[in-house]
């Protein structure tokens, strides 16, 4: 197949693997970027030591898209955690298996491994254009650019790719800003939601003031029959962590059906509550209830604060009441936080807007891959994972569109 000329616009990880596999291929690829720099996003996400993936059995892997899993799995199957492994080690960044089965680069750092691979897309011919945001298209079909002085550029490839990400962390080049553009085209988007965020509570003063900020560790979240271990934080306006995140999908849905959710927060999930119950009735003559609640229960103050709240303020005295409260606190969650801070964007690009080759339908030649896509994962790997794949099966899909052309 003779060389094209592709475009794909933005340079997160789905991008930017798009690229890599196109380049290989043969083909003229152009990058353009609407920040100073690519993949701001990923090295924020490696400030926290860049999990990739993770390592647990591949068919619980999948299970972790939720409604989404039919549509990603051949993806997954095809760049399954393996080769972004694989990937990274070929980059040098050799991989390692954290406590938690999350999959990490030795260095923990996103920046080593980006320069590497920017280095190899360098090498490949790969041309990268900063500071050139994507306006939409000109009347004529070409695609159109503004450049931060203002400039306006137009280039019509022979295929292009759609990377733009979702709509969290706008300042680091996600806004969604690409949703209406391609409404106007009549492509079909699901109203872009936070995903992996935290929630309002209506927390008292004292819980407000004086335990904002602090950690609920070692403990689960149970909703609707399902249940996340992990940890949370306490904010000022709510609550938030990994293991509200884990059942952020479900339980944003509640919510926007019925206003509000209850969860129920286990404080001590490795101690049953019979045991609890055992150890509280054990109360020295004299001795207060949070310093019992703390040495009995092992409670830290914020955990104790977290029973008061959920028990209206005055918890019970019998150790058994305490003892079921311990592992079944009462919480109810308001609206989701803000778009604007979630980790990740629920919504987007439906699948029935595309076909297998990850083409927009209603725009031959257009491809889409990443956060645009309407999936989500929680953390813990899963969405970097799910980017990536999505870019190499545009790319699979891309070369296989443009090869069918080269045949006619």
């Amino acid at each position: 197949m003779p060389a094209r000329d592709i475009a794909i616009i933005g340079a997160g990880p789905a991008g930017l693997a798009a690229a890599e596999r196109l380049a290989e291929a043969g083909h003229r690829v152009t990058i353009h970027e609407r920040m100073a720099s690519p993949a701001r996003k990923f090295l924020l996400a490696g400030r926290g030591g860049l999990n990739l993936t993770h390592s647990e059995p591949f068919e619980a892997f999948l299970a972790r898209y939720r409604e989404a899993q039919p549509w990603l799995e051949p993806a997954l199957r095809a760049f399954p955690p393996q080769a972004l492994r694989d990937w990274a080690d070929g980059l040098g960044a050799e991989t390692f298996v954290g406590s938690s089965g999350r999959v990490f680069p030795r260095a923990m750092k996103a920046s080593p491994l980006l320069r590497a691979w920017l280095g190899r897309l360098d090498g490949l011919g790969v041309r990268l254009v900063s500071n050139s945001l994507w306006t939409g298209w000109d009347e004529n079909g070409a695609l159109t650019f503004r450049a931060a002085d203002g400039a306006v550029d137009a280039h019509r490839p022979d295929a292009t790719l759609l990377a733009l990400g979702g709509a969290s962390w706008p300042r680091l080049g996600s806004d969604g800003g690409w949703a209406p553009l391609l409404a106007e085209r009549g492509v079909a988007i699901s109203p872009l939601r936070p995903a992996n965020a935290g929630f309002t509570v209506a927390w008292s003063a004292l819980m407000r003031e004086r335990f904002a900020g602090q950690p609920l560790k070692r403990i689960a979240i149970r909703f609707a029959g399902e249940e996340a271990a992990g940890e949370a934080m306490i904010d000022a306006e709510g609550i938030e962590g990994g293991a509200i995140y884990a059942l952020s999908a479900p339980i944003r849905e509640a919510i926007r059906r019925d206003g509000s959710a209850m969860i129920s927060v286990d404080l001590r999930p490795g101690v049953t509550a019979d045991d609890l119950a055992a150890r509280l009735a054990k109360r020295r003559k004299g001795e207060t209830l949070s310093n019992h609640l703390r040495k009995a229960a092992g409670l830290a103050p914020v955990a104790i604060a977290l029973l008061r709240e959920a028990a209206g303020q005055a918890l019970p005295a019998e150790p058994e009441a305490l003892a079921v409260l311990i592992k079944d606190a009462p919480l109810r969650l308001g609206a989701p936080m803000p778009l604007a801070g979630a980790i990740s964007t629920a919504g987007g690009i439906p699948r029935d807007e595309i076909d297998a080759g990850f083409m927009l339908k209603r725009l031959p030649g257009t491809f889409v891959a990443g956060e645009m896509l309407d999936w989500e994962g929680p953390t813990g790997g899963y969405l970097l994972q799910a980017s990536f794949a999505t870019g190499v099966a545009a790319a699979e899909g891309m070369k296989e569109w443009l090869g069918r052309g080269a045949a006619e």
